[in-house]
C-alpha cells in the first residue's frame, strides 16, 4: 500500500529539514513525499534542493495560502492513502507509516487518526500538551473538537469523491474537511492508540485572539454547512478542557 505525504511550507527553513528527514527515514518503502512551497525567500528552497533526491516532487511558486498548497499536493499524489505533515511537524519514530499502512490493510476503513504531542520549539523533548485522538467522537464536532489533523490519514479516493480543502476558509479548512468526511459523508474510520507526531507549538490558529476568533467562527460555519447543530458557547467550551491538557500530561510520554 502506497502512502503519500503532503507538506506545505512557506519560509520554513528552520524546521522543514526535520520534517523531510522524518519521512525519509520511514521503514515503509512504498511511500512518496510531496512538498509544496509558497515561493519562500528564507532559504527553504535550498533545503528542498538538498533533498530533491528523496522527495518525490516539490514545487516553489506563489499560492493562495496553506490550503491551496495542500490541494496542489493532493492533486500530485499517487498513493492509496494520503497524509498531511506540516513543515513544523515530524514523526516520532521510523515505523509510523508502516503502522498506518498495516491499519488500512487489515481494517475496512477509509480514514484513521492517532495521537500527537505539542513540544517546545527550542526543546523538542519538552512536551507541552498531549492531543489524544481517543477522546474524539462525532458528537464532539459540535464542540469544535476534531482529531489531530497531522495524524489524519485518508484514502485518496475519498478526496476524489468528496472534495479537497475549501480555500475560502482562512484557518479551519482542516476542521471543515474532517467534518465533511466523517460526519456528513460518514466514511468509516478508526483510531490508532499511539503518539505518532510531534508538533511545535505556535501555530497560526492560536497566534492571536483575532485568529482564535476567526478559527471558531469558521468552525461554526463548517458545522452549519455539514448539518451539525451547535453554537459559539459550545465551541468555546473546549478551551476549558484544553487547559487540563496543559496541566496534566501522562508521565509515560516524557521520553518521547
Amino acid at each position: 500500500m502506497k502512502v503519500s505525504i503532503i507538506t506545505a511550507v512557506f519560509n520554513g527553513v528552520r524546521t522543514v529539514e526535520d520534517c523531510i528527514k522524518s519521512v525519509k527515514n520511514q521503514i515503509h518503502v512504498n511511500k512518496e513525499h510531496i512538498v509544496i512551497d509558497g515561493a519562500s525567500s528564507d532559504g527553504t528552497v535550498c533545503v528542498l534542493k538538498k533533498y530533491e533526491n528523496v522527495l518525490t516532487s516539490w514545487v516553489s511558486e506563489p499560492d493562495n495560502g496553506i490550503y491551496d498548497a495542500m490541494n496542489k499536493g493532493i492533486a500530485l499524489a499517487s498513493g492509496d492513502v494520503v497524509g498531511i505533515l506540516n513543515a513544523d511537524d515530524f514523526y516520532v519514530n521510523n515505523s509510523v507509516l508502516a503502522k498506518i499502512a498495516e491499519e488500512f490493510k487489515t481494517k475496512s476503513i477509509e480514514a484513521l487518526f492517532a495521537d500527537l504531542v505539542y513540544v517546545k520549539p527550542d526543546n523538542l523533548n519538552r512536551i507541552v500538551r498531549l492531543y489524544r485522538g481517543a477522546n474524539f467522537t462525532l458528537n464532539k464536532l459540535a464542540y469544535g473538537w476534531m482529531p489531530p489533523h497531522p495524524t489524519f490519514f485518508v484514502k485518496r479516493k475519498v478526496y476524489e469523491k468528496f472534495g479537497v480543502f475549501k480555500t475560502d476558509y482562512k484557518i479551519a479548512a482542516d476542521y471543515e474537511l474532517v467534518t465533511r468526511f466523517l460526519a456528513r459523508h460518514k466514511i468509516p474510520f478508526s483510531y490508532l492508540p499511539e503518539v505518532i507526531v510531534k508538533m511545535r507549538i505556535g501555530g497560526v490558529s492560536t497566534s492571536s485572539f483575532r485568529n482564535t476568533w476567526i478559527l471558531n467562527i469558521e468552525i461554526l460555519r463548517a458545522c452549519e454547512e455539514n448539518g451539525i447543530k451547535t453554537n459559539l458557547f459550545k465551541i468555546f467550551s473546549k478551551y476549558f478542557v484544553k487547559s487540563f491538557q496543559l496541566i496534566k500530561r501522562p508521565s509515560e510520554l516524557e521520553n518521547w
